[in-house]
């Protein structure tokens, strides 16, 4: 994002199942705050661009949900720029993957030190 910005166009696109209550996601959210984070200059969120009549800002992240089936979970961030779009994404097909997630963080606690940790601390163990 840091990198990109200047020439982009960002947005980001989450789909789940039928039964989800919440839109966007709350890893959509968090993904749209870690861009914004990283771009120099500062960005807002567009959910509603089909109420607007008027050209795309250079300023906003678009963010787009779909329910639907059984989807259990997939996240892209689009960088759109010209003549070109790079995306990033991820789609878990099971719920099997945040057990196995879940799991491998507690075993990462086992003989730690009372305190907060984050999935950085995870990864780079």
């Amino acid at each position: 994002a840091q990198i990109l910005e200047d020439g982009y166009d960002i947005e980001i696109v989450e789909a789940h199942h039928n039964q989800k209550l919440d839109a966007p996601s709350g890893t959509a959210l968090m993904l749209a705050d870690a861009i914004a984070d990283a771009c120099a200059e500062p960005k807002a969120l567009e959910y509603d661009r089909h109420s607007k009549r008027q050209k795309r800002s250079k300023e906003e992240i678009g963010m787009h949900a779909i329910r639907g089936g059984t989807i259990t979970g997939e996240h892209s961030v689009i960088f759109a720029g010209r003549d070109e779009i790079i995306t990033i994404s991820h789609s878990a097909r099971s719920r099997e993957v945040f057990a196995t997630g879940a799991l491998r963080a507690a075993l990462f606690l086992i003989g730690k030190a009372p305190g907060s940790y984050s999935m950085s601390d995870l990864i780079h163990e």
